[in-house]
């Protein structure tokens, strides 16, 4: 039998490979993200008895997000927020960066404004601690954070580019393209690949991603879902 690809299952990879660390729960059933960083998880199989397992990890007024190839099947009490199919993008490495005074670091002391952008411009999920799970640069303008881009999951062998957005008032400048060749050069520095996600319906997005180098590996299954609540249907 071949062995799964990593990216194949991208959360349950990361939480029990490189970013085990940060895995809440129980490896032999379910593990997931803090919910200041992420709200993914998975699960060891996706079979009921495991999935509930993984809904137990979720607070009563929380969520979490599951990325599976083929998307999974919830057992009874809990209610599907979000179920959408979204590419995943790879390259094995993209041109390199401009150098360029304006790209400076972003870290602790970014984190509302980061986490404000990501709010206005909706990449994907974007909580309090969502800047700590990588390297992120960002641009400033007039003292503004304009755009940024940085790092999410982490697998053997690929890091995934994530958080690449770009205030509505400085887009067709090419800036989200800038940053994501500074993020790359990173991870490909460490002989690493790359990879992303993106929903199908963001053609601009994809289009800067195809022409940055990255080609459409597959499509896995964004699922979001919680408790469902006392009275609720």
């Amino acid at each position: 039998m071949d062995k799964p690809h990593p990216l194949d299952r991208p959360v349950w990879t990361a939480l029990t490979t490189r970013q085990a660390h940060l895995a809440l729960g129980d490896v032999s059933q379910a593990l997931r993200f803090p919910p200041d960083i992420e709200p993914f998880g998975a699960t060891i199989v996706n079979a009921t008895e495991y999935l509930a397992q993984l809904g137990a990890l979720i607070p009563m007024d929380g969520a979490v997000a599951t990325v599976e190839r083929g998307g999974i099947t919830l057992p009874p009490g809990f209610v599907v927020m979000l179920d959408e199919a979204i590419h995943q993008m790879t390259a094995p490495r993209i041109a390199d960066p401009e150098l360029d005074p304006a790209i400076t670091p972003l870290g602790d002391a970014d984190a509302a404004e980061m986490r404000a952008l990501a709010e206005l411009t909706q990449p994907g999920p974007f909580y309090a601690r969502t800047h700590t799970l990588g390297d992120f640069v960002g641009i400033r303008e007039n003292g503004r954070l304009i755009a940024m881009a940085g790092e999410r999951l982490r697998v053997p062998g690929f890091t995934e580019i994530s958080a690449v957005c770009t205030h509505p008032d400085a887009r067709g400048r090419g800036l989200a393209a800038k940053l994501m060749r500074v993020v790359a050069a990173k991870i490909v520095g460490r002989g690493e690949e790359l990879f992303l996600h993106v929903y199908p319906r963001n053609q601009a997005a994809i289009a800067v991603y195809e022409k940055l180098g990255f080609r459409h590996r597959g499509d896995v299954q964004f699922t979001v879902f919680r408790h469902r609540q006392p009275g609720e249907a």
